[in-house]
């Protein structure tokens, strides 16, 4: 079975006893030869009063969330309803369930070929589900315990987590192949990909590490030490930063993306193992499965500026880039929490 549902207490136990343990905590460990980063920049504009707008009912235990800002579609993988429910975002209605593998665990959304890949941690694969059918089209192999997964829109890459394997499968969106496999850190969870520099970062749970690959070359570049038990990444590419959210600590760790250096870390609600950014308004939120909350962070300041309470156990999110609102799955209530701007 995958752990995909009980985030620190399981991965501890599971990996006890596939893995030995790892002395010490990896630090930074850059090649040589990369290129130049972009230096940060920071976006105006603060993000506006959130509340929930609305709660969908969805699948049993829903754990992730994608959504297209070209069609306004959301994805919503249940885990243990074998399911992904999809959400018409300007309705608020669900309009389709599609059967995929057992257990799906991560979503990730390619908006210019209307693609969505969901992994399935029990069946070692990924269903690549066409957008405008809301058909499965195929089905990929990949590692042992596929997790996260995430796309880079520029290259139609998709990359995936396999947490037993301690790997990356990198997957060429166009023919559906494995074009590369890449050894990462214990446990490897969460991943994003930073389409303005193709730079990718997968949070490696049991080693408390981001891994950086480059794009380009599907090399990694090297590792940095975050906080306990890294679930979730994200990226604001607009800024180069990298935040991760660390369900043990109770904190979201600040990484900046250009220069691999970690520059902050922010106290958040309990056991955060969501996270999502708006480039747009340089705020990042966290979703809180402990508290039942999001917390609204200043990209700017790196402070909380808000809690947002939602269904319980929250632990997937993401926004529409377009709309600006935030869509966060509630795995205990088997729920989706709408937070769309109040004021």
């Amino acid at each position: 079975m995958g752990i995909v549902r009980r985030p620190a207490a399981l991965i501890i136990a599971a990996i006890a006893a596939v893995a030995p343990a790892v002395s010490g905590r990896a630090a930074l460990a850059s090649t040589a030869g990369h290129r130049a980063r972009p230096t940060a920049v920071h976006p105006a504009g603060p993000a506006a009063k959130l509340c929930v707008s609305a709660t969908i009912p969805v699948g049993s235990d829903p754990f992730n969330v994608g959504v297209d800002p070209l069609t306004g579609m959301i994805y919503v993988g249940n885990a243990k309803s074998d399911t992904v429910s999809v959400i018409n975002g300007h309705t608020n209605a669900v309009v389709a369930t599609i059967p995929v593998g057992h257990d799906p665990a991560g979503v990730a959304v390619d908006p210019r070929t209307n693609t969505i890949y969901v992994t399935d941690a029990d069946d070692q694969t990924v269903s690549v589900i066409n957008g405008q059918t809301n058909a499965v089209l195929t089905t990929v192999k990949v590692g042992i315990d596929p997790f996260g997964a995430a796309v880079n829109p520029k290259t139609g890459t998709v990359y995936v987590t396999n947490g037993f394997s301690k790997t990356m499968s990198v997957i060429n969106g166009q023919t559906n192949a494995i074009v590369a496999t890449i050894r990462l850190g214990r446990f490897p969870v969460g991943v994003v990909a930073d389409p303005r520099i193709n730079f990718v970062y997968a949070s490696n749970a049991a080693s408390h590490t981001v891994s950086v690959i480059n794009g380009a070359t599907n090399m990694l570049e090297g590792h940095v030490h975050v906080g306990d038990y890294p679930y979730a990444i994200t990226v604001n590419p607009r800024t180069g930063m990298v935040y991760t959210a660390n369900d043990l600590g109770g904190t979201v760790s600040v990484v900046n993306g250009p220069s691999f250096t970690r520059v902050a870390t922010i106290r958040v609600g309990k056991g955060p193992v969501g996270i999502t950014a708006d480039p747009h308004t340089n705020t990042i939120y966290a979703a809180n499965s402990g508290s039942g909350t999001v917390s609204v962070i200043s990209g700017h300041s790196n402070a909380v500026t808000g809690t947002v309470g939602v269904g319980k156990g929250p632990v997937g999110i993401a926004i529409d880039q377009q709309t600006h609102t935030l869509y966060v799955a509630n795995s205990a209530s088997n729920t989706v929490s709408v937070l769309a701007s109040c004021g």
